[in-house]
Formats: C-alpha cells, sequence, structure tokens
C-alpha cells in the first residue's frame, strides 16, 4: 500500500512554509540508523578516490524545519517527490 503524500497549501501550491516560524527556505531531512558503504580505488601517489557510495536507512526518517527544528515529517513524502 502508498503511502499518501500530505501537501502543503503555501503559495505557488505545494511549497513547504514553517507553521510555527514561517521558514520557507531551509530545511533538513534526519536519518536513524544509516549504513554509509563507500567504496575507494587507491592511486598511485597513495592517495583514494571514491567510487561507489551506497547508503541505507533501517531506522526513522524525519524532516524539520532548519531554522527552528519544528517536525514537518508529514511533508516528508512531498518533498522526496520533488527532489531533483
Amino acid at each position: 500500500m502508498k503511502k499518501k503524500v500530505q501537501i502543503p497549501v503555501g503559495d505557488p501550491a505545494g511549497r513547504i512554509t514553517c507553521n510555527k516560524c514561517g521558514n520557507k527556505k531551509d530545511f533538513v531531512e534526519i536519518a536513524e540508523n544509516v549504513l554509509v558503504t563507500t567504496r575507494y580505488t587507491q592511486n598511485s601517489d597513495g592517495s583514494f578516490t571514491p567510487e561507489e557510495n551506497d547508503t541505507e536507512v533501517f531506522g526513522a526518517v524525519k524532516f524539520i524545519c532548519g531554522q527552528c527544528g519544528e517536525d514537518l515529517s508529514r511533508y516528508h513524502s512531498h518533498f522526496l517527490e520533488m527532489s531533483f
């Protein structure tokens, strides 16, 4: 079953605005229990270059206002759809 996306009613329609402080610009996504795996190639001079990066999230993901910290997780699905 697909989770229903809650679309904010900001101006223009769909723009997220923090109800607590009015922020429309700065937001933070926080993921708990994350495993990050990065594969590197060692260069001839001994330095390393990252080649691949895999991320697996095993815990909760929150979407919060980047100014006041208000929990805006109800808009997280909309945020994911609008991230390009």
